[in-house]
């Protein structure tokens, strides 16, 4: 009988051992994004999840600041470092000022990627861009001139001043602005990605602007501001708000008429391509140009010169389809 005992006293501490090790051998992937609390981020996290069960060994551990500073992810960042996690993929709220952190989260065996909005080359192994650069500021001009085949005065809302996709994309729309007759950009403002500062912001142009006939905002959190803001002012039908945005937060303000169009790729895919990519490199993956990685159902990754890749284009949402997408992100 004591030897039955130990038998099954030494069986059940060798179970749990390989339990364990199996527990310890689970990839940690973190996924860090601008600020909490933020739609798009949300459902980012929802793809990343849906990726981790697929693979099966992986742990997502989804963070970041509380509000859209540079800071606070530096502070996000060198807690994960601390964690000994195995791939931060970070959405930035500063290309520079994060470098040196992800440089020692490297140099810790750490695998580093940005994605949404991207990190300087040297802070980073690879940057999964949500869709081409060139294509994503050609539609966002395209959505307002659309609407208005006399042209008139346009103006943008931005979410921070250093916020990398933000100033690439409205670089790019300035690049193809001549493309569009009589479509004049009058100004640039900056909300912060805070609806309250996005709100005050819309209010500023619509008075310092009578002729404004369109707002582009090329951010999730402004785009609602806006449109909230121009239909308190009475303006739905004068000023059309656009840009990139959730169906979920945006099929109300589609529906009253505050915005005709808007485009996004899909959050999911992103935060699922993100650790998909992330767990290749786990993997021994290497990022280096032309190379080709995978993600999952996405396909995968072409890396150009400098390491960075696009997912999809953008799509645009509309009265004809905005309800049917809202029912998911």
């Amino acid at each position: 009988m004591g030897i039955v005992k130990k038998l099954l006293v030494t069986a059940a501490v060798a179970t749990a051992m390989m339990v364990n090790v199996a527990h310890a051998e689970n990839k940690k992937i973190a996924l860090v994004v601008k600020a909490l609390g933020i739609g798009f981020f949300d459902a980012a996290n929802k793809g990343a999840q849906e990726a981790a069960k697929e693979l099966g060994d992986v742990e997502i551990i989804y963070t970041g600041p509380t509000t859209t500073t540079a800071e606070g992810q530096i502070e996000v960042i060198n807690s994960l470092i601390a964690q000994k996690v195995d791939a931060i993929a970070v959405s930035a709220n500063d290309a520079d000022a994060l470098v040196p952190a992800l440089k020692k989260a490297m140099d810790r065996g750490i695998k580093v990627i940005s994605w949404d909005s991207g990190v300087a080359k040297d802070g980073r192994m690879l940057h999964l861009n949500p869709s081409s650069n060139p294509l994503i500021g050609n539609m966002i001009i395209k959505l307002a001139a659309d609407n208005l085949p006399e042209g008139g005065e346009v103006a943008v809302l931005s979410a921070t001043a250093t916020s990398t996709n933000q100033n690439t994309w409205i670089a790019e729309m300035n690049k193809v602005l001549g493309n569009y007759k009589g479509i004049t950009v009058v100004d640039t403002v900056y909300g912060d990605d805070l609806a309250d500062k996005s709100y005050r912001e819309t209010q500023g142009l619509i008075q310092k602007y009578p002729n404004l006939k369109a707002i582009i905002a090329p951010t999730s959190v402004g785009i609602v501001a806006a449109a909230q803001a121009v239909t308190d002012a009475g303006k739905v039908g004068q000023i059309n708000v656009t840009g990139l945005g959730l169906p979920s937060e945006m099929a109300g303000h589609v529906k009253s008429g505050a915005s005709k169009s808007f485009a996004i790729w899909n959050p999911i895919d992103l935060g699922y391509s993100a650790t998909m990519l992330s767990y290749s490199l786990i993997n021994g993956a290497e990022a280096a140009p032309g190379a080709e990685i995978k993600m999952g159902r996405m396909g995968s990754l072409k890396l150009d010169d400098n390491n960075e890749g696009a997912m999809s284009d953008p799509f645009v949402y509309d009265a004809s389809n905005v309800e049917e997408f809202a029912k998911i992100f």
